[in-house]
């Protein structure tokens, strides 16, 4: 298993969820776990990727679910600071075109 941390705040109706290390296969449904319930109470949930060192499929499906569950109930998704290496992948994929990303 690959060393993934997360950590989670809420101030007002913005929920910030620090993640570290690398978000692949065996960790992306803990990343789902803990990130989904986020949605309910946040209006904004931001997404700090800065230590962030990799990001696999299915660690960009979680993204794209969290996105669509904000989007749907009129909130917004930022990925903030994104690693070089994870920017390069949200632009191969098209991603950086849908999601709204703060450097």
């Amino acid at each position: 298993m690959t060393s993934l941390t997360i950590q989670k705040s809420l101030e007002n109706d913005t929920y910030t969820i620090t993640v570290s290390g690398r978000l692949d296969t065996s960790n992306s449904v803990q990343f789902d776990n803990e990130s989904r319930p986020c949605t309910k109470d946040a209006k904004k949930m931001i997404l700090d990727f800065e230590h962030l060192e990799y990001i696999s499929s299915s660690g960009l499906r979680v993204i794209l679910r969290l996105h669509k569950i904000m989007s749907e109930k009129g909130g917004e998704l930022v990925v903030r600071k994104p690693t070089r290496m994870v920017t390069e992948v949200l632009d191969v994929t098209g991603f950086g075109e849908v999601l709204n990303i703060e450097k």
